[in-house]
């Protein structure tokens, strides 16, 4: 007989992916075993070994957990029906709501992406590439002209993304702009700068 799933396994899962994920951005990946992980995650060895059996199984799961939500969280937000500057500023804020509480594991996706083999990059690739696609048809909508037949979309898309993928390095709740704020001026400097495009 197969062995059942304890009713709390997803919530254990989310504990460990969320603590590891604090330690690999604090003390970096390779400096991270599992006997320290298991220490200062309050479990013991064994179980974590029961939910992932390499440290690599679980940096993939904390990067791979991280861009399931944040392409989620997006495509919920998606309005491609509406003004293109609202539609934008709907899914900057969207984006800046999921990185909430998720600065470790971005910070581990950012640094620790690399480390896993060509197969286990290319599948969080893909997803990454997913999460860009959206935000480039939203981008495009803003002034079609300016990108037909010009390779800018993907610089003016990644730029925008350089814009949000550093917000965690400065920005403080209840210190100066929030969040929706920050995701407002985002939208209206990119398409600002869209529509003046020749």
């Amino acid at each position: 007989m197969a062995r059942t799933r304890a009713k709390d396994y997803d919530d254990k899962r989310d504990a460990m992916l969320h603590g590891a994920a604090r330690i690999f951005a604090r003390d970096g990946y390779d400096r991270a075993s599992m006997n320290q992980l298991a220490t200062e995650l309050g479990v013991s060895k064994a179980l974590l070994y029961h939910y992932y059996t390499s440290k690599e199984a679980l940096l993939f799961d904390i990067i791979e957990t991280h861009l399931q939500e944040l392409v989620e969280a997006v495509e919920e937000a998606d309005q491609p029906h509406e003004a293109p500057q609202a539609r934008l500023e709907g899914l900057v804020t969207a984006l800046l709501e999921a990185y909430r509480d998720a600065d470790n594991e971005h910070r581990v996706q950012l640094s620790g992406l690399q480390l896993l083999p060509d197969a286990q990059q290319e599948e969080l690739k893909a997803l990454e590439r997913r999460l860009v696609a959206i935000f480039a048809e939203a981008i495009r909508q803003v002034n079609p002209d300016a990108f037909d037949n010009r390779p800018l979309l993907k610089p003016v898309t990644m730029s925008l993304f350089g814009m949000l993928n550093w917000f965690y390095m400065w920005f403080r709740e209840d210190r100066g702009i929030s969040r929706q704020d920050y995701a407002k001026l985002a939208a209206h400097l990119l398409v600002s700068g869209v529509k003046e495009l020749p």
